[in-house]
């Protein structure tokens, strides 16, 4: 019997080899759970553009948004395991979504196989022209002030910005309400116009409205500044400490559990020479990104010791959605 166990497990790191020397031999498809334009898609392209010369085969970009991202993620977690359909994803429906939702078709650390966090993001609490406040303490004495009144909006539920500000409210007792958007830019609009008074989003969005002074930003949500935004404080620094403001936040890669070790670390290795090549990095600052291109080991410690944080947002901030 033991030999037998030898045998097939020897069948199996040949097979696992085998398959790593000839991958890739065909396109890859790296699925995007988030509409093209934005962050995730122009990161995701700057990526598959360096991973596809240096892997000799094209990468094709595969945008499926839907369910606060988990309908993309679904459909990685349920493909074949070879290597040729990677998740390239923003932290929502890996980090949040499992917490967020009752019914989530997928289960992260049973059908997900992490390779690595692409890089991070620094998100911008910012208000509009209507609302008096200079930083982030007269915002929350105003919003108290306008108590019931005061909406915020999001760039999706059960994401990043949606927690962030909901946490922020219920911890104040601001009694803010939530409007979800189907992206960052119509968000951003809407609070230049007036229709919502605040918005958390990534620099890229917000940017162009915070140089017109259509926008104004309070905060940043992250752990340091942002070098374009220097006079604007972090969460910590505004007295607001909490750790609940430090979260797993950014571009994410995985493949689908069961994916040959060797191929996930080949894919690994690309993954992060590409985050970390001058053109690549040049399209993560536009946007307020920084690259990071962890290890799987790292991503996947991240991504554990961030759960107790966001477990504790969600309880505190009620945004659970069912």
């Amino acid at each position: 019997m033991r030999t037998k166990t030898l045998i097939a497990l020897a069948a199996l790191l040949c097979s696992g080899w085998s398959a790593a020397q000839d991958y890739p031999s065909r396109p890859i498809t790296f699925v995007l759970p988030a509409p093209p334009g934005g962050a995730t898609d122009a990161v995701a392209r700057a990526v598959a553009e360096h991973m596809g010369k240096s892997l000799k085969q094209p990468i094709v970009i595969d945008n499926r948004p839907g369910a606060a991202g988990m309908l993309g993620t679904q459909a990685v977690a349920r493909a074949a395991p070879d290597g040729y359909t990677v998740l390239v994803a923003h932290s929502g429906p890996v980090a949040y979504a499992p917490y967020m939702f009752s019914k989530v078709p997928y289960d992260v650390q049973r059908d997900l196989a992490p390779i690595s966090e692409l890089c991070s993001a620094s998100l911008v609490f910012t208000v509009g022209k209507g609302v008096p406040a200079r930083n982030l303490q007269e915002f929350i004495a105003w919003a108290r002030q306008h108590k019931g009144t005061v909406n915020y909006g999001s760039f999706g539920i059960g994401s990043s910005s949606h927690l962030v500000n909901s946490y922020l409210s219920e911890s104040q007792k601001l009694d803010m309400a939530h409007v979800a958007y189907k992206g960052e830019a119509p968000m951003a609009m809407d609070i230049v116009g007036g229709q919502i008074q605040a918005g958390i989003g990534t620099l890229g969005t917000m940017a162009p409205f915070l140089a017109t002074g259509q926008l104004r930003a309070l905060a940043v949500i992250g752990d340091q500044r942002i070098a374009s935004l220097p006079d604007v404080p972090t969460m910590a620094e505004t007295g607001l400490g909490d750790p609940e403001y430090k979260l797993l936040g950014g571009i994410v890669m995985m493949a689908p559990a069961g994916t040959p070790a060797p191929v996930l670390a080949r894919l690994e290795q690309e993954a992060r020479a590409a985050v970390q090549s001058t053109a690549v990095k040049a399209r993560l600052q536009v946007y307020g990104l920084v690259a990071m291109g962890t290890s799987a080991g790292e991503f996947r410690r991240n991504l554990e010791a961030s759960r107790p944080v966001i477990q504790r947002l969600i309880q505190v901030s009620g945004a659970k959605v069912d």
